[in-house]
């Protein structure tokens, strides 16, 4: 019986990991959405994923080619408004960027307005003219809302979920959950909001993962990135631990206006659970790039072609290793791959140095 719960647990564990695997975007997604990071080990989560990746990455494709040049101006719109960029896919899946897109129950435009909400929103919709079919002043209302949204139930996953099934109805499922916790509300045996509305949620959720894997150059996709960014942006190779601070310095940008090219990197700082990262900058920045970054990095790793052992202490980080051996995060980072950008106590960490600083630890233990 027991190697039975074993086997059993262990094909649950497989499972789990393969998910995250195949999302490895998904706790920046879920952190621009206020959902916890442990949602990823949700079981009705995980089969929704499981069940609809293709299907999802060929909407994700589609919606790209028949409106990937509006994703550009919206996140600009987005970010300038104070919202996440990533509620640009919130508007992919209310129309699959279909400007004319007409729903069912009547709703119009990339971000399905029914008429009562959008003449709320300013929006004039009458037997002439339709602002629900432009897709910059729709932006602007779908924005307005979100905010009052946002300040009604406080939680981006809330509002997600309210923009479908209405501020009435999610807060009629919250009293009688007696929580707004996501897993709580999204549970298929309780039911708390429509099915539809819990579907609506894995979809976003989902789309953003498999967008962001794009952007976060952890996947390939042919010219998603030109789609996302616009034709003047390429994608360059980063170490991890990197400042975008002191990059866009090297390539002569404003921190500010590189930044908004990576909103993947929080806190303006390259993470470090991956040998490398993609990196969105101007085309026009592409030879700085590569005749100072590139080369300026190069030239590091030459100087540091001796190694030393290292193993963590307690309440040791990756960046006070680094500073002790006179290196970066980042070269840390790459000469350790297994250690996805940790410092666990006890782990033996390889340290890339200097001949100088090698010589030094090397007669430690002769003093």
């Amino acid at each position: 019986m027991r190697i039975v719960i074993f086997i059993f647990l262990t094909i649950i564990s497989l499972c789990a990991n393969s998910v995250v695997d195949k999302y490895p975007s998904y706790r920046y997604v879920f952190g621009e959405f206020d959902v916890d990071d442990d949602y990823i080990y949700d079981d009705e989560f995980q089969s929704f994923l499981k069940k609809n990746h293709k299907r999802y990455e060929r909407y994700y494709k589609n919606s790209l080619d028949r409106g990937g040049h509006l994703i550009p101006t919206f996140k600009s719109m987005l970010m300038r408004d104070d919202l996440s960029d990533l509620f640009v896919y919130m508007a992919m899946v209310e129309s699959g960027f279909k400007k004319d897109s007409v729903s069912s129950a009547s709703a119009v435009g990339i971000w399905q307005f029914m008429e009562t909400t959008a003449k709320q929103y300013k929006l004039t919709v009458n037997s002439d003219f339709d602002e629900r079919l432009d897709p910059i002043l729709a932006t602007s209302a779908a924005m307005n809302y979100m905010h009052k949204l946002y300040k009604d139930f406080g939680k981006w996953y809330l509002v997600v979920m309210a923009y479908n099934c209405g501020e009435g109805r999610l807060q009629r499922a919250i009293d009688k959950a007696g929580t707004d916790e996501i897993s709580t509300l999204m549970s298929n045996s309780s039911a708390y909001i429509p099915k539809e509305t819990r579907n609506y949620l894995k979809k976003i959720l989902q789309v953003a993962m498999i967008g962001e894997n794009v952007s976060l150059g952890l996947e390939e996709m042919g010219d998603a990135v030109e789609q996302l960014y616009g034709k003047d942006v390429v994608q360059v190779e980063v170490d991890p631990g990197e400042s975008l601070e002191k990059i866009a310095k090297m390539i002569k940008m404003k921190p500010a206006d590189l930044l908004k090219l990576n909103h993947h990197f929080k806190d303006g700082v390259v993470p470090v659970k991956l040998p490398s990262y993609k990196m969105n900058i101007p085309h026009l920045k592409i030879i700085d790039f590569y005749a100072i970054y590139t080369l300026s990095k190069e030239l590091q790793r030459q100087k540091k072609s001796f190694y030393l052992s290292h193993v963590v202490k307690s309440k040791e980080t990756l960046h006070s290793i680094a500073q002790k051996y006179q290196t970066t995060v980042g070269e840390v980072a790459i000469a350790n791959p297994s250690a996805k950008g940790r410092a666990n106590k006890g782990d033996i960490l390889v340290i890339p140095v200097t001949k100088k600083v090698f010589s030094k630890f090397s007669n430690w233990g002769k003093e």
